[in-house]
Order: structure tokens, then sequence, then C-alpha cells
């Protein structure tokens, strides 16, 4: 029955992420060009960093509505396979977690702090090493002004980059797995907090999905700038890495530019993940009722 509920959540997860996706996909677009674009004028040699809604402008003129959804497609693809393996491994995690708790008799289930840290650390490491290739394609996409799809951008990333191209950014994706490290484990102690008086509800999901959002994201934002930079090809036709990433930046544009896009990214990131949990407690129950359904078919 564990195994089930696991399964459940992480098709849940799937369907949530996807719909939290669409909901707040324009915010994802500026987002990632705000990371991996400067705007260079001619009287200031500085990299100027447009705002949320230049940058809308400035997409919309050149490339039309369908500018801000670049990449949907692969997007949606990847938030799904990413939540549900995400989703998987956690609550695999968990559950073991809570087999040791009631062998050895404990009064409650709810994970501690340091095991929704493990739990997340697990989760979060799994979800990078098998999903990465899809946010390379996606980044390209998103980045570039040449519409195409995804497996024409898929070959030719193959082609003119070489297969290792789909593992770039990985180092900094590993270090990223703090961040669901750190939203999860702040969702799932206000969780276990509210559980003691009330239950649970679909708004107090979103809310808290949110805050542990905000906290995670504005921790770990350079890693999430240095991240989108190493998955787009740069002008010099070199492939950026760890060190040397963080040093053209910082060479180039100065701290602020491991910032750059901090305030559209993390109203995009909080948004997304509060419609993600929001949705995430809606479809789950579906997601019960779906896998007994199949059930009851193969019997």
């Amino acid at each position: 029955m564990a195994e089930n509920d696991n399964v459940a959540h992480a098709l849940a997860g799937a369907g949530g992420g996807a719909l939290s996706m669409v909901v707040t996909y324009p915010l994802i677009t500026l987002s990632t060009r705000a990371q991996t674009e400067s705007m260079r004028t001619k009287k200031d040699s500085k990299a100027e960093t447009l705002s949320a809604l230049a940058a809308a402008r400035k997409i919309v003129k050149r490339e039309g509505i369908a500018g801000l959804y670049s990449g949907l497609d692969s997007a949606l693809f990847g938030i799904s396979v990413t939540n549900f393996v995400y989703y998987y491994f956690y609550e695999s995690s968990r559950t073991i977690f809570q087999l040791s708790k009631a062998a050895a008799g404990a009064a409650s289930m709810n994970l501690t702090t340091g095991e929704s840290m493990l739990a997340g650390a697990v989760a979060g490491s799994a979800t990078v090493v098998l999903t990465n290739p899809i946010w390379v394609v996606n980044t390209r996409m998103t980045v570039s002004e040449k519409k195409q799809g995804t497996l024409a951008t898929i070959k030719e990333i193959a082609s003119k980059d070489g297969l290792k191209t789909f593992f770039s950014g990985i180092a900094p994706a590993l270090v990223l797995v703090i961040n669901p490290i750190l939203q999860y484990t702040i969702f799932e102690q206000l969780k276990n907090r509210v559980e003691k008086r009330r239950k649970f509800t679909s708004i107090d999901a979103f809310l808290y999905g949110a805050l542990g959002k905000l906290v995670a994201t504005t921790v770990t934002y350079p890693y999430i700038t240095l991240k989108s930079r190493m998955q787009v090809k740069q002008k010099d036709g070199q492939q950026l890495n760890f060190l040397s990433g963080i040093k053209k930046i910082i060479n180039d544009e100065g701290i602020a530019g491991l910032y750059k896009g901090l305030d559209t990214k993390v109203v995009q990131s909080v948004l997304t993940s509060a419609f993600l949990f929001f949705f995430k407690e809606q479809l789950f129950h579906f997601a019960i009722i779906f896998l007994a359904i199949l059930r009851s078919f193969r019997k």
C-alpha cells in the first residue's frame, strides 16, 4: 500500500508541476532571459539589467506573445518528469524512515528536520542526474531567437556541441539540491505543526509552499544564475565550468551579476511552488482513485 501511495504522490506532483508551469511560464521565460542575457548601451559599457516589464515588452515586440512561451512543451515534459522522480524518491525515503520509526515503537511518524533534509537530498540528487538533459534543452529553447521544436534542438545540441553538453550545469545543479532540501524541510515542519492542531488544507499548502520556496530561492540564487549560464552556449564557443562561470560573471558584471533577474525569479518560483503544492494536494486523491482503478483492471 505504501508503494501505491508513493506512486500517487509522484503522479500528483507531476500533474501539479505541469499546471503550475502553465500558470507561471511567462515569468519563467523572463527570469531565464534575465539570467542569460545582458543589455549593453552605447553610452555605458556596463551591462544594464532590464526590468521585468521592459523585458516582457522587448520579447513581445521582437517575437510576439509566443515568445513568452518559448520552450513550454519541453518545460511541461521536464517539470512532469522532474516532479514525478522527485516525489517518488522523496516519498520512498519518507516511507523508509517511517517504517524504521514504527519498528522502533516511536510515538510519531512525522519526519524530524534531519530526516526531511536527508530525504530531500536523496530525491534531489536522483532528480538532477536523471533530468538535467531535459532542462539543458529547455534552457536553449527559452533563450534562442531561432524557433524550433524539441527534437530539432536535441539534434542541434548533439551534433554541434556533443552529448556531454546535455549534462552541462550538472555541478551547480547538484549544489542546488540544497534548494528543495530547504524548501521541503520548511514545508514539512510547518505542516507537522499545523496537523497537531487541525487538518492541513490546500490553502495551507499554497502558503507554506510559497514561504519555503521564498527562503530557498533567495539563499541559492547565485547558483541558479550560474546553472542557466552554463547551459547556454557562450558566444566564444567555450563551455563554462563551475569555477570559471563564477569568475566570468563577477569579472564581467560584478557581484550583482550573480543576482540578475532575482526579483522576477523570486516572484516566479514562489508562485510556481505555491501553485504546485496547491494542485498536488488536490490531485493526490484523484491519483489514489486512478491507481485503484488500474489495480481493479489488473485483477
